[in-house]
């Protein structure tokens, strides 16, 4: 048996694709390699090619518009983690703070460091260092 694969993508529904595509845009430092209706029509996606080879797509859904806020606590995802160095941590803070981006600054525990932080629809996103 193969070891089990890497991620290759993760896609999150949003509610106003324009006002999660400029806020992405911003946090990533650049402009969606893909943006398109999907063949069936059931979605629209706008899809970030992260450094590493990860794709980070956007989507809504064209059947439905979602009504709740995002919570980790409900079924389903709790965050996304955004692999980083530890010396790269204060960097980011320094990043999202530039771009008013609301964090809880930088945690440590004995499994690694992290800024937590949200995106417009309360998708709670982290920037995370492994223990050094």
């Amino acid at each position: 048996m193969p070891g089990f694969p890497a991620l290759t993508h993760v896609a999150i529904t949003v509610a106003d694709l324009e006002i999660s595509r400029s806020w992405y845009s911003r946090l990533f430092g650049a402009e969606p390699v893909l943006e398109e209706d999907e063949e069936s029509g059931a979605f629209h996606h706008a899809v970030y090619a992260l450094d590493g080879g990860t794709l980070f797509g956007l989507h809504t859904h064209t059947d439905s518009t979602p009504s709740e806020v995002f919570s980790e606590k409900r079924t389903g995802l709790d965050h996304v983690g955004f692999a980083v160095g530890q010396d790269d941590l204060e960097r980011w803070r320094t990043r999202l703070d530039e771009l008013g981006i609301a964090h809880g600054g930088i945690k440590h525990a004995a499994y690694g460091s992290g800024i937590s932080f949200r995106d417009p629809d309360n998708i709670a996103l982290e920037f995370f260092a492994p223990p050094a």
